[in-house]
């Protein structure tokens, strides 16, 4: 099966096409020439997921899946949660910046409690020859570091740890990552729904 993930981000590709596997042949936005910058202006990644994949949905007439993820803090009222990927500011998916401006807001706070969400958008063509989306989510909780640790991953892997765990998901790899974070959970909704669409 073919299906189009509504990214050009390379990190994200290898973590959906590991945990997916061979199953499915994911395409990337440049696969299907999609060059342009996908509007994320939603207050929730809900609407964030929706307006990515709706977006290929109308201008290429592809099925299409898309995600976004927040970190929610506890202390900071759920920041930097849909703004996570420009939280400081005047960038963009500048992760070193972002990591240290929540550092710099957490400051010596003892509640550190936080989590990852990921929300992921599926829509596609049915028997109808319709559209429909579905919608599957998966979170993972932890709490944020002092300070960071490791060097694999990206985002805020660095200063995010697990709860289970003494290690940030950057120290942690790909493997563990991909058994436990918030993309993977959501990821196995959707790859359960997916399959069973295969088999029927």
């Amino acid at each position: 099966m073919k299906i189009v993930f509504a990214t050009n981000n390379k990190n994200k590709l290898r973590e959906i096409r590991e945990i997916l596997g061979d199953s499915f042949e994911i395409l990337s936005l440049s696969d299907i020439g999609c060059h342009e910058d996908i509007p994320e202006t939603g207050n929730t990644i809900e609407e964030n997921a929706h307006q990515k994949a709706s977006y290929i949905v109308d201008k290429y007439d592809h099925g299409c899946f898309a995600d976004d993820t927040g970190l929610e803090v506890e202390v900071l009222g759920g920041e930097p949660g849909v703004h996570s990927a420009r939280y400081a500011e005047g960038t963009d998916h500048d992760s070193e910046a972002n990591m240290a401006k929540l550092l710099r807001k957490l400051g010596n706070n003892n509640n550190r409690n936080a989590r990852f969400r990921t929300c992921i958008s599926l829509i596609q063509k049915g028997s109808d020859g319709k559209y429909h989306e579905h919608q599957f989510e998966g979170e993972v909780k932890g709490h944020i570091d002092y300070e960071k640790h490791g060097s694999e991953g990206f985002g805020y892997d660095p200063v995010f740890i697990p709860e289970g765990y003494d290690k940030s998901f950057a120290e942690l790899g790909e493997d563990i990552k991909n058994a436990i974070s918030h993309r993977a959970r959501a990821v196995a909704k959707l790859a359960q729904f997916l399959k069973k669409q295969q088999a029927e």
